[in-house]
């Protein structure tokens, strides 16, 4: 489903305790969607580097990839979705629409990053990365 923001592309951000993990898995997204530019980035670890979630860190993310189609999170672990939930309720720090998206992250991330390069809207990349729940492996 296409949106009506001139092309504007829904942004994905994949919040991760590490930031060669986020980063990773973002490449890989985009590697797989066949889109080079596509809309998505990571945000992990600490301003030093080290482990952990940074407020900071999320929020530059989602405004690197904001292009006023909406933000989509994904997050890993227990503190990065709390940290995610806690930028969404302050309201002003993240981009508007910004949306926690329930989903897996590596999965996720693929469903989500492959729908916003193809132009879906917030609702349709949410429910692309929550479709990653039903995919089975045995």
């Amino acid at each position: 489903m296409a949106d009506a923001n001139d092309g504007a592309r829904v942004g994905i951000v994949l919040v991760s305790h590490s930031k060669q993990v986020a980063d990773a898995v973002a490449s890989m997204a985009a590697a797989l969607a066949g889109v080079p530019d596509a809309p998505v980035t990571g945000a992990g670890g600490l301003p030093d580097g080290g482990l952990g979630t940074s407020e900071e860190v999320i929020t530059e993310a989602a405004r690197r990839v904001d292009a006023g189609a909406g933000v989509a999170l994904l997050a890993d672990l227990g503190s990065a979705v709390l940290t995610v939930k806690t930028l969404l309720a302050e309201g002003d720090e993240l981009p508007d629409p910004a949306r926690l998206l329930d989903a897996p992250l590596v999965e996720g991330a693929i469903g989500a990053v492959v729908t916003a390069a193809g132009g879906g809207d917030l609702a349709a990349v949410a429910a692309a990365a929550e479709e990653a729940y039903t995919y089975r492996k045995v």
